[in-house]
């Protein structure tokens, strides 16, 4: 497949999740935040041709790459089509030189499923319970600046984002206050700048549930958008909006299962 091939059926499968929200179909959204979850360092356009391509795609990689994981992708395979950058120097007024992203090509992954080999660890596999992530996103939570609380009552709802803090309800599960965590920091990262005002509800809860389900699927949790099927049909087949709110979910989602991570690891009841 070649580079202008990918970018055609990159833009395809977003005007068909779009037409599939107008219809009041969640399925495509929910495949596609299921590989989202699982390559959240790849780019939103390389998501949707993985999405596209394989939707059960857990890993990939190169050929060489996963020679050096000692696996071997099976003779007859057909690659996974992404869009990798071409990076060059370019040299500033001052003589110096900094890397660049001049065009892209047409690169071909494999998924694990199409390998044999030596097995590989499970990385994300937590059986419904979020472990340390819990403790680490409490403290990704606090190092934005956002402080955190709880309250044994808060209207029904699991959790509240009031800029520049967060209430939890208390008593909840590990699984759920991790989802419930997630959810609130996309609103405070996301919704509380000018898009407070022109997003609508819907869309801000779409987001906030999508990047929720992301950053807890990767954690190993499951059953995450259950609930959010009201949310999801919000765009109304408008795939440029589509478009906006995807990237948005990713970047944010990215940033937060980054942190994960890369944050120090502190004890529940300090961080609280």
């Amino acid at each position: 497949m070649k580079r202008d091939d990918a970018k055609k059926l990159s833009d395809e499968a977003l005007e068909e999740l779009a037409a599939q929200l107008a219809a009041g179909k969640s399925e495509e959204l929910t495949k596609f935040l299921k590989t989202m979850s699982r390559f959240h360092n790849y780019s939103f356009g390389n998501c949707m041709l993985i999405a596209r391509q394989m939707p059960t795609a857990t890993r990939v990689a190169g050929f060489r790459a996963w020679q050096k994981l000692n696996r071997q992708v099976r003779k007859g395979e057909k690659g996974i089509c992404i869009l990798a950058p071409l990076v060059g120097k370019k040299k500033a007024e001052d003589g110096s030189s900094e890397s660049e992203v001049f065009g892209f090509r047409a690169v071909h992954v494999f998924d694990v499923s199409q390998t044999d080999g030596k097995e590989l660890p499970d990385i994300h596999k937590i059986e419904g319970d979020p472990g340390e992530k819990l403790s680490r996103l409490h403290t990704t939570a606090i190092g934005l600046g956002i402080t955190l609380s709880y309250e044994e009552d808060l209207g029904g709802a699991d959790g509240i984002s009031q800029g520049g803090s967060i209430v939890l309800l208390s008593g909840l599960t590990a699984a759920a206050e991790f989802n419930t965590l997630a959810h609130e920091l996309a609103h405070e990262l996301l919704h509380r700048g000018e898009d407070r005002k022109t997003l609508s509800k819907t869309v801000k809860e779409l987001e906030a549930e999508s990047v929720a389900y992301v950053v807890s699927t990767a954690a190993g949790l499951t059953g995450a958008l259950e609930q959010s099927a009201d949310y999801i049909h919000c765009h109304a087949g408008d795939s440029e909006q589509l478009a906006r709110s995807l990237q948005r979910i990713q970047k944010t989602a990215s940033l937060l299962l980054e942190q994960l991570e890369a944050v120090p690891l502190e004890p529940l009841s300090e961080v609280a």
